[in-house]
């Protein structure tokens, strides 16, 4: 609890600050401030005078003024009286006296007082006596009646003779820490170091007799509000389990606000004389005497030199004028090993370092001849073990004698020397490193730099140090730096972060950063390297092993590829040759094999797509599970009979917006890779989830967080290690023998769940299985319902010519003739165009159309998408067929294409480009 020495402003009295002190005057201080006895120290040439809080009730009208004053100020009233003690005791002699009689003048008028109090030298470090320690009891109430007090005394001595005095206790009531001695706990029949440690009142009143606890808690109580005295009788169980009476006896200190300080007091067995009432009084005021007596003579005692010198770790001792030891503390033997014997038998000199025996022997002469404190010499010291010791010493003469105090100061050698080192080595790395060093301000301004930052962007300090240094940041960076300065502003330690900086060539330079906050929470403290060329090298291996993917899908893509056009020209080669031979019987079959060829080109065609996220997806509302139940017998069948298909299916699954066809394509694709897995047989597992994603989980996704259905394909086969789970979504990337698959099933399967804004993950342990789970974004809507197909007939020629004209533009040649003579076939009239530019001419013409059928990428300054929009502008209502073989799906799937105006992915075959006109010349 802070004392009236701690509040007051030391620094503008002779004594300075507080810090400052020597340690006998802090050791003084701190021991008054914890005393219930008045104590006040004087010290210094001016004599000023420090009290604690009982002392400043003797003081009376005089406290606070009198605190830091000159003690013959604050006592002026009495001072020829007290001034020759103060002269005695600074001469370095104790006083001692009892019962003086003070005319005091403390409260306005003169009253007489008597003192019993000592003055105990104090001396500083350096032996000499700085000040004096005051312990002060006002004896007034003992001599105006001094024969009962003789009575008391003796019956004290009885007392404490017949062991009345069976405990002591003491309660911090603001902490409510009570601890008692081990007299106490064993009258209590408790644990003796409890009640060293500390326990509750509680656990106290638990030995009371019940018929005794409530008027002792309201005795208690009653003393606590008022302060002062307390006494109170009553029975507690000891260790043998009876119960005895005893007499608690004590004092509450208040605060000056009237709460409780502390409630010091002790136990007396009032067994025996429990019937005579009147001899309670007396002895409470025999022992709280005798308590105050004790309690002085342990403060004088504490205060006396002897004890100092037994227990101080600092080397003390009396030089002769010869140079030998002739006393010596304790600390020389826990030190050095030397016994006082072994000191006191050998000259000083004979005990220091031999490269400092000259500088400390000029010392020693300067010394004895000029008569003056020595101060600061520093020198190694032997030790008795052969060991060498740095010692730091202060010397004061007196008379033939020197009176000589040494502190161990080899740690701090040594601490001082790796400082040193340290330092050394952090101002080289400081000066010589590349990394930008220094320190900033949350202010937004660097404090301190070291020379790279001008080696590396060439800006000068000056510059740097006076300028924001955002002004260096490139500005797309500001906000990530922003934010990282928050994040310091809070404490936080930041590393691996990266930004950008400005030369002042103009030059951008990369720099990856740690960063800390400094205690103080003004600063923080940085280290910057340049990563540039380590960037620039990892673009360029990002760069070739994107070349590296292109060359594996480019020749896988070509080897695919020329198989089915050597299957595609062969066939149109023999369906040639045998035209010329007239064997029109053999052609079905040629035309099978290329029609075979066409289809499979169309397959990998769209797998690529899948996989590059191109291809043309038509999404709608799907209810996945019936998808799914809808596919499960043409799986099984697939799979065959030695693969068993297992559906867990979750109720109410959300509906997903998905192009149906292509889900069902992925289905089919990782059943069957499924069953490539499991070679001897197993079990296939489709499975479908309502899914909740956090932030988490969505970062480990790579999703955004939200809702989302799962579709997870699990089998029981060889599985996979990570490295071939790493490589699985590569395109052409396959584990199965050649001709066996074109590695794209995965591939597409991924790109069509990225595409469908979703992702897919792989799961794999090796003889163990693998998951596949396809994870897509939930659609807050009701599926779509299914329609039936068209009953218009597909591509049969039509009996007369229908009267109606179809503008066809495709920039391919091949693509024209092919759908004009389809269209042609149907008896319709066609009219063509090789662009866009042609197109919109047509379109905006007096010419009849009644069908708009159109490539969406078009030369000529327009798609397709584009050329129709601009051609219904003037004929409303006319139906477009969108004809594409690449992904403009920001042009056909984003839910901005008008009723009228559908889309035909190539390649498709004639019957499907018949059978999609009429319905658009129906509508």
């Amino acid at each position: 609890m802070p004392s009236i020495l701690d509040d007051f402003d030391w620094a503008a009295t002779p004594l300075g600050p507080q810090h400052s002190w020597p340690a006998a005057l802090r050791t003084t201080c701190a021991i008054m401030a914890t005393s219930s006895f008045a104590m006040c120290a004087v010290w210094g040439p001016r004599r000023t005078l420090l009290y604690n809080e009982p002392y400043a009730a003797i003081l009376g009208k005089h406290h606070p003024d009198a605190l830091g004053q000159p003690i013959e100020i604050a006592w002026a009233d009495v001072w020829p009286t007290l001034g020759p003690l103060v002269q005695q005791v600074l001469r370095g002699e104790p006083v001692h006296d009892e019962n003086m009689h003070l005319l005091l003048h403390r409260s306005g008028q003169p009253e007489d007082t008597y003192w019993t109090f000592s003055y105990s030298p104090l001396r500083d470090d350096s032996g000499q006596v700085a000040g004096f320690l005051n312990v002060a009891i006002e004896t007034t109430r003992v001599v105006t009646i001094e024969q009962p007090a003789v009575a008391n005394a003796e019956r004290v001595q009885l007392a404490l003779a017949a062991g009345a005095i069976i405990g002591t206790w003491f309660w911090d009531l603001p902490s409510n820490q009570f601890t008692v001695d081990e007299a106490f706990a064993r009258s209590f029949g408790l644990d003796p170091a409890l009640g060293r440690r500390g326990l509750s009142l509680q656990q106290v009143v638990e030995t009371v007799h019940p018929d005794d606890i409530d008027s002792l808690l309201a005795a208690i109580n009653e003393a606590i509000a008022r302060g002062g005295p307390y006494a109170h009788q009553y029975r507690v169980r000891r260790a043998d389990g009876r119960y005895y009476w005893l007499e608690a006896n004590g004092r509450v200190e208040l605060a000056a606000d009237g709460t409780g300080l502390s409630f010091p007091g002790v136990l007396i067995n009032v067994e025996e004389r429990r019937a005579i009432e009147g001899e309670r009084d007396r002895a409470i005021a025999r022992v709280m005497a005798l308590n105050a007596e004790l309690e002085q003579k342990v403060i004088a005692q504490t205060f006396e030199r002897g004890r100092t010198w037994q227990i101080t770790p600092d080397l003390l001792g009396v030089l002769n004028h010869d140079g030998y030891f002739e006393t010596t503390n304790p600390a020389w033997q826990a030190t050095l090993g030397w016994s006082e014997e072994e000191l006191a038998s050998v000259h000083f000199l004979e005990f220091v370092h031999p490269k400092d025996q000259a500088a400390t022997k000029q010392v020693w002469m300067n010394f004895k001849s000029a008569g003056e404190p020595a101060l600061g010499l520093e020198h190694r010291f032997r030790c008795r073990n052969g060991d060498w010791r740095w010692l730091s010493w202060v010397a004061v003469p007196d008379g033939r004698k020197t009176y000589c105090s040494a502190r161990d100061i080899t740690r701090e050698k040594l601490n001082r020397a790796e400082l040193r080192k340290r330092t050394a080595e952090r101002d080289r790395l400081w000066e010589t490193t590349n990394d930008l060093m220094g320190s900033a301000g949350l202010d937004g301004y660097l404090k301190t730099i070291n020379p790279a930052w001008t080696q590396l962007l060439g800006w000068e300090a000056d510059t740097l140090l006076s300028a924001p240094f955002l002004d260096v940041v490139v500005e797309d960076d500001w906000a990530d730096v922003l934010n990282l300065m928050e994040r310091l502003r809070q404490g936080e330690k930041v590393s691996d972060f990266t930004s950008r900086l400005r030369s002042k060539d103009g030059e951008t330079r990369t720099f990856m950063w740690t960063a800390g906050p400094d205690p103080s929470g003004r600063i923080f403290h940085f280290v910057g390297r340049d990563v540039t060329a380590q960037h620039m090298a990892e673009e360029s291996l990002r760069q070739a092993q994107k070349m590296e993917a292109i060359g594996q899908l480019t020749g896988g893509l070509a080897h695919d590829f020329n198989n089915l056009l050597a299957g595609i020209s062969g066939a149109l080669e023999l369906m040639h040759l045998r035209i010329e031979q007239g064997r029109f019987h053999e052609l079905a079959r040629y035309m099978s094999a290329a029609e075979t060829a066409t289809r499979r080109a169309a397959a990998l065609t769209h797998r690529l797509l899948a996989f590059s996220r191109r291809q043309t997806l038509l999404p709608s509302p799907t209810d996945t599970n019936q998808l799914i139940a809808g596919m499960l017998e043409m799986i099984q069948r697939t799979v065959g009979p030695a693969i068993r298909l297992e559906s867990d299916l979750q109720a109410d699954l959300w509906t997903a917006l998905v192009d149906a066809s292509q889900l069902e394509n992925t289905l089919l694709n990782l059943c069957i890779n499924a069953r490539d897995a499991m070679p001897g047989g197993g079990v296939i597992k489709v499975s479908t989830r309502n899914l909740h994603i956090d932030a988490t989980q969505a970062t480990a996704l790579n999703l955004t967080p939200g809702s989302y259905l799962s579709l997870a394909v699990n089998d029981d086969g060889v599985g996979m290690p990570a490295h071939i789970v790493a490589r699985a979504v590569e395109p052409f990337f396959t584990t199965k023998p050649i001709g066996e698959g074109t590695g794209l099933g995965l591939s597409m399967a991924y790109g069509f769940a990225k595409q469908s804004g979703g992702q897919m993950r792989i799961t794999s342990v090796e003889d163990e299985g693998t998951v596949v789970t396809l994870y897509l974004p939930r659609h807050n809507g009701n599926p779509q319902s299914e329609t039936e197909p068209g009953s218009i007939p597909a591509l049969e020629p039509a009996q007369e010519r229908q009267g109606k004209t179809v503008l066809v533009v495709d920039d391919e040649p091949t693509i024209r003739l092919l759908v004009t003579d389809v269209l042609e076939e149907l008896g319709l009239t066609v009219i063509e165009a090789g662009d866009s530019a042609a197109g919109i001419g047509l379109l905006h013409s007096d010419a009849a159309i009644d069908l708009l059928i159109s490539d969406v990428g078009l030369p000529g300054g327009m798609n397709g998408r584009q050329m129709a929009d601009a051609g219904r502008q003037q004929r409303p209502g006319m139906p477009v067929l969108l004809i594409t073989g690449y992904a403009e799906n920001t042009l056909l799937t984003d839910g901005q294409l008008a009723p009228g105006i559908t889309v035909l992915t190539k390649p498709f075959t004639l019957d499907a480009l018949a059978s999609r006109v009429r319905e658009l010349l129906a509508e």
